[in-house]
């Protein structure tokens, strides 16, 4: 392989690249785009499943005259969930309380024998166990917009839920043999904040800060008089979540940069003031007067024949008596017509084409003066030159007979 060569490949290699990457430059791309929103996924995409842990407070009307430190009980939960929206989720679960008041007297639910209260009360305590229902509402998705990768999300719920009681039972001595159910559900509204830190795209830890409104525990056995119980807790969770995790968003185009365009626009500046100009001359064209052309008035009618043909058609016939018709008429009442043959000069003799011109005017008198038209107004004539002028490819329209008023 010669120098010229590898110099013709070398740069064929480089105009293609430099053409591929321009190409490149200008197609344009597909991203997803989260500000455009999300698409909803299947019903089996965004389950979690939440444990949690944390210390509960009562605020009854009673409770209130007991320590605060001595307030502070457990509380736990576990929940499975499933995010239906970016912002929109529910959770059901099971959950625990153990909630610590005070009671007037020794005979009520979970009084605990031998904790006299010294302002007139009895320590009471108990233990809740139950279910409950969430609706969620993600308060960072709903005013930010949805972002796969944010750390930070706070998530407001209300749900409600019902609960068995457990006290501890007590013999004549005062001994306690363990928990017992105390023949008590008891319903809960609760409403609470989440706040939830995604430490991978698995798994997120929250503080959960819920109120609680226990409808209260019975009094004394048999009596269905509650007391209202105000609580509010605090949870530290942990989440899991399934697959699948994130949301897809629509798929956008992104156009790339757009060229220098200044070329470009000074052609379109030129191409306006091209229309306005010949806008501004039609309009002068519309506006300027039309002179009334001046034509040549032709025959009265035109006859035509084939090649070598001086008979009439019988079409022929029928347009010579409606030509007689237009004669006899009021306005051609006083005319007198010049009936003149024609026959092409490019085929046949000259003697064949006089003969021919002339039976064909008789022809057509003849039918004329037949169709009522007198024959002194009518005068016979040939013509031996070619009826449509110069040229061979008129020549089927010299062969004809012509009627003109004279």
């Amino acid at each position: 392989m010669n120098k010229a060569t590898l110099l013709a490949c070398a740069c064929a290699v480089f105009v293609g690249a430099q053409s591929l990457a321009a190409q490149e430059a200008n197609e344009v791309t597909y991203v997803s785009d989260p500000t455009q929103g999300v698409l909803i996924n299947r019903m089996q995409d965004n389950w979690f499943i939440t444990a949690e842990g944390g210390a509960n407070i009562s605020f009854s009307s009673h409770a209130i005259h007991r320590d605060l430190s001595d307030r502070f009980a457990p509380a736990a939960g576990l929940y499975v969930g499933k995010h239906f929206t970016p912002v929109f989720g529910a959770r059901v679960g099971f959950s625990y309380y153990q909630l610590k008041g005070l009671a007037t007297g020794p005979g009520f639910i979970g009084v605990l024998q031998g904790e006299y209260h010294p302002d007139g009360y009895w320590k009471q305590k108990t233990n809740e166990f139950g279910g409950a229902f969430d609706i969620m509402v993600n308060l960072t998705n709903w005013w930010c917009g949805y972002k796969p990768n944010r750390v930070y999300n706070a998530t407001v719920y209300a749900g409600a839920g019902a609960y068995f009681t457990m006290e501890k039972k007590y013999d004549s001595q005062g001994n306690s043999d363990g928990w017992h159910n105390a023949q008590d559900v008891i319903p809960a509204l609760r409403a609470g904040i989440i706040n939830s830190f995604n430490v991978s795209k698995q798994v997120a830890i929250s503080l959960d800060i819920r109120w609680t409104g226990f409808d209260g525990i019975q009094n004394e056995p048999g009596n269905s008089w509650n007391q209202d119980t105000p609580n509010l807790s605090a949870f530290l969770g942990l989440t899991y979540k399934f697959k699948n995790r994130e949301w897809e968003a629509p798929v956008v185009p992104v156009c790339p940069p757009a060229e220098n365009c200044d070329a470009l626009r000074a052609r379109l500046s030129a191409a306006d003031a091209r229309i306005s100009d010949l806008e501004n001359q039609l309009r002068a064209a519309l506006n300027r007067s039309v002179p009334t052309p001046e034509c040549e008035e032709g025959p009265l009618a035109t006859v035509y024949y084939p090649i070598g043909v001086s008979r009439l058609s019988r079409e022929n016939s029928r347009v010579v008596r409606a030509i007689a018709n237009v004669m006899n008429s009021e306005k051609y009442a006083n005319s007198n017509f010049v009936i003149t043959g024609w026959a092409d000069n490019y085929t046949g003799t000259d003697a064949i084409n006089d003969r021919l011109r002339t039976r064909r005017a008789e022809g057509v008198k003849n039918l004329l003066v037949n169709s009522g038209v007198s024959a002194d107004r009518l005068e016979v004539a040939t013509n031996n030159a070619n009826l449509m002028g110069d040229g061979d490819q008129y020549v089927a329209l010299d062969r004809a007979v012509t009627i003109n008023e004279k």
